[in-house]
């Protein structure tokens, strides 16, 4: 009776090796992925379940170093860092507190200014004085010849000698347009002159007048004799006869004999 039932339970119960195979089946299978990854990645040298792989510290160490922070390179090299500007307003500010603090002291130095000095031989001379009308037969009239002489050799003007008489229609009028503005400023610019009387008894101004035009003669008045610096007689009226009397004339005349 029992040998049946035996017989029962060895066809009931499931193979012993069957179970294995199927979980065999599996393991086979993660074992051939084990093996292409293995080929793939190259071999571990490190033990199955390390926690740290060994891809992760080459790649750690071929990472390039952190940049230091903007504020330690600064203050690692504060010359480097600094732009030019930044350097001229330190030494300037530098240059200003150590002024100020001077100036504290009374120890200051004077403050340098760059502008030139103006060169006076640049500068225009100022005009001559001219005389007014008429003759003064009190005056010395050579010291006023030598005093223009001088003048002349310090700034380049031409001597213009007026020999007349209170007297004399032309001498008047040439006395009128000397007076004028246009004729007064070229004077004034280009002559020293001055005004001899040879209408008196003074022997000394007629001697003048022939030391300053020797042709002799009668004399046409005004005789107006032009000399240079040097003392050297340029034109004389009583040789060459006068220029009309008018301010054409005499403008003329005396832009003429300037320079």
């Amino acid at each position: 009776m029992l040998r049946p039932v035996r017989a029962d339970r060895r066809t009931t119960t499931p193979s012993r090796s069957a179970a294995p195979l199927g979980i065999r089946l599996p393991l086979a299978a993660a074992a051939v992925v084990a093996v292409g990854l293995t080929a793939a990645c190259g071999p571990s040298s490190q033990p199955v379940g390390s926690a740290k792989p060994t891809a992760a510290r080459p790649a750690a160490e071929s990472l390039p170093s952190a940049p230091e922070p903007a504020g330690a390179s600064a203050e690692a090299s504060p010359s480097a860092s600094a732009s030019p500007s930044a350097s001229a307003s330190a030494s300037a500010s530098a240059s200003a507190s150590a002024g100020s603090s001077q100036s504290g002291t009374g120890a200051a130095a004077p403050a340098r200014t760059s502008a030139k000095p103006t060169s006076r031989s640049s500068a225009a001379p100022a005009p001559a004085a001219v005389p007014g009308p008429g003759y003064d037969s009190s005056a010395d009239a050579q010291k006023q010849i030598d005093a223009a002489l001088r003048a002349a050799k310090a700034d380049g003007r031409m001597v213009l000698l007026d020999f007349g008489a209170n007297w004399c229609g032309n001498c008047k009028a040439a006395d009128k347009v000397f007076a004028q503005s246009q004729t007064a400023a070229i004077l004034g610019a280009s002559y020293h002159m001055v005004k001899v009387d040879i209408g008196g008894n003074s022997s000394a101004n007629s001697a003048l007048l022939s030391k300053y035009s020797p042709s002799g003669g009668t004399y046409k008045m005004p005789v107006l004799v032009v000399v240079s610096p040097s003392g050297t007689v340029r034109t004389d009226t009583h040789v060459t006869g006068n220029p009309s009397l008018t301010s054409e004339g005499l403008n003329a005349f005396l832009r003429k004999w300037a320079s």
